[in-house]
């Protein structure tokens, strides 16, 4: 198990050293979760690549594109209901 010390920005930015980042799969974004010894930061999974009944779902997309697509459907339903 690998540990490195690092610097806390004024913002409170860290940066996770490249290796760990690389070994563990953080790519964009982290998890962060309170636990009894401190502070876990895990990788956020990718979508496209998790199992279960919404993969294909949100195959060949990023789940901003997905979540964009939503909202524009749930905007059209709202003018349809307008409309009536």
């Amino acid at each position: 198990m690998e540990s490195a010390v690092v610097k806390i920005t004024k913002k409170g930015q860290a940066t996770i050293p490249k290796n760990l980042r690389e070994k563990m799969g953080f790519i964009d974004r982290a998890i962060v979760v309170e636990s009894e010894r401190g502070i876990l930061l895990t990788p956020f999974p990718d979508i496209s690549e998790e199992k279960g009944s919404l993969r294909e779902l949100f195959k060949g997309r990023t789940t901003k594109e997905a979540v964009e697509e939503a909202r524009a459907a749930d905007i059209r339903i709202a003018k349809n209901l307008e409309l009536r």
